[in-house]
């Protein structure tokens, strides 16, 4: 029997085999644990994190609000780092909850994906 977990790196290396970020159009990449969630943003041609962000240290409220600042935060950086077109990468998870709440947040703050 597959785990839940097998499950989502089998999706995950699928993915990863379809896109990979660039210096013009890096990959946003997104992990969720139970409790946090993290949003990168990676150039996979030098292997470099250009921009992070997290919901550690937040204020308490509701995952998918939380999610959804991460997402605006994210988008801000880029923003600021000169990034504005990126390609979504939801890591093996279902697009749906937390993740569509990141992605539709960094759209709403000015990131083209």
């Amino acid at each position: 029997m597959v785990t839940k977990n097998e499950r989502r790196t089998k999706i995950k290396y699928r993915i990863r085999n379809k896109i990979s970020g660039t210096a013009e159009r890096p990959r946003m990449s997104v992990f969720r644990s139970n409790k946090q969630i993290y949003v990168q943003v990676i150039d996979d041609d030098q292997q470099k994190t250009l921009v992070a962000a997290s919901s550690q240290g937040m204020e308490k409220m509701n995952k998918s609000e939380q999610a959804a600042k991460v997402g605006e935060l994210v988008a801000q950086k880029a923003i600021a780092a000169g990034i504005s077109t990126v390609v979504f990468d939801r890591n093996g998870y279902l697009y749906h909850g937390r993740v569509k709440a990141v992605a539709e947040a960094a759209r709403n703050a000015g990131l083209k994906f």
